[in-house]
């Protein structure tokens, strides 16, 4: 592997970086929102099958013990 210079490097990261495609600041707050939306409705969910699970679980244990 070569090494390379580092003037060139910099000029390297510099076209790199250039060539990134930032969000817009609606695009941003777009996925945000969803991230929490789907982070409530993935709580939601495990905290009803974790309901249904306890429920379960003490009715057996309630139909034995």
């Amino acid at each position: 592997m070569a090494k390379t210079n580092p003037v060139q490097f910099i000029q390297q990261v510099r076209a790199e970086v250039s060539k990134v495609v930032w969000p817009t600041r609606r695009e941003v707050l777009l996925t945000t929102v969803m991230v929490f939306i789907m982070a409530a409705l993935t709580a939601i969910f495990f905290a009803l099958v974790d309901l249904l699970i306890r429920s379960g679980i003490q009715g057996v244990l309630g139909f034995f013990g």
